[in-house]
């Protein structure tokens, strides 16, 4: 399965075989990896490349180390993505408003592929639980639950692309808001009125995804969007 690496930076064609497994399937989330020895036999290194490549792979959460069990195929990438990203805005000065340019940039395009996804493939399964969140944020009663919600909709609607690194994006973006924008969470204004305006704008969005309409589904995601920048604005 492995192949033989010939390289002075040995450690590095190591972590790049196990990196491409991981992206075309042939390692998986939670699969076991070989112990260090097999893992040098197999590819013909020294066992200190594999520690080396291995602490590689954890530092960026694609390995997972567990004391006493071995090393696994792990699922944090996401959360290795946020540091670095905030370490950049905040050395480059960012302003909040380059940060919902991207999540702007990224959402347009996000409900656009899952709107076509639920048109070609049917997926009524993830259109039954878009629902079932709709459900839930019209029951909500107060702003830390909706935003809860609310993020969990979005989130829902970046799975049904079937892009990991979409999904994975749209959660350090989010990072990115709640740790820099100021009332982030305020955004998801307390009056009456403005909450049913929330829960319409999205239950436009959930329609337009469920009924397939990309262009629908891009018309009602940039008015939601226009609210949240609006909200963000004035706070």
């Amino acid at each position: 399965m492995f192949r033989h690496v010939k390289s002075k930076k040995v450690y590095q064609h190591v972590v790049e075989q196990i990196q491409l497994m991981a992206m075309n399937g042939q390692l998986k989330k939670g699969d076991k990896l070989p112990s260090e020895r097999d893992l040098a036999e197999e590819l013909g290194v020294s066992r200190t490349s594999i520690r080396e490549a291995l602490r590689s792979l954890e530092m960026i959460g694609l390995v997972e180390c567990r004391q006493g069990e071995g090393n696994f195929i792990g699922g944090n990438i996401s959360g290795n993505f946020f540091q670095p990203l905030s370490v950049m805005f905040m050395l480059n000065h960012g302003n909040p408003r380059d940060i919902f340019e991207l999540r702007e940039t990224l959402e347009m395009e996000s409900v656009s592929i899952a709107a076509r996804k639920i048109r070609e493939e049917g997926r009524q399964e993830d259109i039954r639980e878009l629902y079932e969140l709709m459900e839930r944020l019209r029951k909500v009663s107060n702003g830390n639950d909706s935003h809860k919600v609310d993020f969990q909709i979005h989130y829902k609607i970046s799975e049904i692309t079937g892009n990991y690194l979409l999904m994975m994006l749209f959660n350090t973006i989010s990072s990115l808001m709640s740790t820099f924008v100021e009332n982030t969470r305020e955004i998801i204004l307390v009056d009456r009125e403005s909450r049913e305006n929330l829960f319409r704008e999205h239950k436009n969005l959930v329609d337009a995804v469920a009924a397939g309409d990309s262009l629908k589904a891009r018309k009602a995601m940039r008015v939601h969007l226009n609210t949240i920048f609006e909200n963000m604005e004035q706070g």
